[in-house]
């Protein structure tokens, strides 16, 4: 479906609701990773010059429906006062008379940061009443937080209904970014998911099978899909209990044409710490006292292989224990060699989830693949192939 963006909106003189996500990472009241910040810029910035009265909703933390000082979002507008190089005026709620007084100083322009909509319980029962008193203080709504749309909230999804609605620059850049990956990509697509557990990614392999022409399968996940085979993967992660899930997406993978691409070869110690004494085995030899940590040489360059032949790529994991050097080495030069190819061949190359991101930064090639997304559970939801409420409620 399509969504109504900021083009089909008009703003001038108008109170523009703008829920954005500022949950963002603070140590000693400051803000240690303004990413998500500055991922807001653009819709706050463009809103403000077409003379709206711009006032930005967004959750911090988990306070419970409780009024907690240490989650309030003051020090997140006194940081984006930097990013506008101008005052941020901040409402100590984000309903009632304190909302409503910052709202009337308002001129078309300015800037306002309402309190953390956690504050109040109706928020994440998205309770109709609390979502109308929201929207009292709009005239319309944007959605600029796809982190945190896969979240019926009052503030994510409740208040999209109450007032005219469209999704912000950034929700809007994420939306054609994942439609171009997985819902329309060129192909052949490639998908390559990693990661410690199958357990968190079952409905995510089910969904990519049916949609990917080839899966590259890494991290402590594939030891089950090994063992799975019948191969022994030693004192390895492993989730023998999920072993018939395992074959159930080989089968899946084989009657939709995907080819899943397992380790052929890996590294292994007997411990698990940095500089351990590690060797390069065959996926089969791996001794009873072995741990596979990472994915062998011949196993990256299958992968570089199958990402070369690949005109669209969707990655969500690591492929090895890459938080332990060297066990990050696989990750590092498969995610380099997308890198390049995104570069060179004008691959589309699109990520998202924790540990990738993590995962990408240590490989320096954050800013090198086509989008990296920083959503999290909402982008995993996508990859599951689950509808969004956050999204939903914004499409035409």
């Amino acid at each position: 479906m399509a969504h109504r963006t900021l083009d089909d909106l008009d703003v001038a003189g108008k109170r523009v609701l703008v829920r954005v996500d500022f949950n963002v990472p603070m140590k000693d009241g400051e803000v240690t990773d303004a990413t998500r910040i500055e991922r807001a810029l653009p819709t706050i910035n463009e809103l403000s010059k077409k003379g709206a009265k711009v006032i930005l909703l967004s959750h911090f933390g988990r306070p419970k429906g409780q009024v907690a000082p240490e989650m309030s979002l003051k020090p997140v507008a006194k940081a984006l006062e930097k990013f506008l190089g101008g005052p941020v005026e901040f409402a100590a709620d984000c309903i009632g008379e304190e909302a409503k007084k910052t709202v009337k100083k308002m001129l078309d322009g300015d800037v306002a940061v309402f309190e953390n909509t956690r504050f109040h319980a109706g928020e994440e029962k998205n309770d109709p009443d609390f979502a109308k008193a929201l929207a009292e203080n709009g005239d319309a709504y944007v959605n600029d937080a796809f982190s945190a749309a896969h979240r019926a909230h009052a503030s994510t999804e409740g208040i999209a209904h109450l007032l005219p609605s469209a999704a912000g620059r950034a929700m809007e850049r994420e939306l054609d970014y994942l439609k171009a990956a997985l819902s329309e990509p060129v192909r052949p697509m490639m998908a390559v998911v990693g990661g410690a557990k199958v357990s968190t990614k079952i409905e995510l392999l089910l969904n990519l099978v049916g949609r990917a022409d080839i899966l590259a399968v890494g991290g402590g996940m594939a030891n089950t899909f090994l063992f799975a085979k019948g191969i022994s993967v030693g004192k390895s992660l492993c989730e023998p209990d999920l072993v018939s899930t395992a074959r159930e997406i080989m089968e899946q993978a084989k009657a939709k044409g995907c080819e899943i691409v397992l380790p052929l070869d890996v590294v292994v110690a007997k411990e698990f710490k940095e500089g351990a004494d590690r060797e390069v085995k065959a996926a089969d030899a791996v001794a009873a006292d072995d741990m596979i940590l990472d994915l062998g040489p011949d196993t990256v360059d299958r992968i570089a292989d199958k990402i070369e032949s690949a005109k669209t790529l969707v990655w969500n994991g690591p492929l090895g224990a890459f938080e332990i050097k060297p066990f990050d080495t696989a990750t590092v030069e498969a995610a380099r060699f997308a890198a390049k190819r995104v570069k060179d061949d004008g691959l589309v190359a699109v990520a998202g989830g924790g540990d990738t991101v993590a995962a990408l930064a240590a490989a320096g090639v954050e800013d090198d693949f086509t989008y990296v997304s920083t959503a999290g559970g909402a982008f995993l939801e996508w990859l599951e192939g689950k509808t969004l409420p956050g999204v939903a409620a914004l499409e035409e």
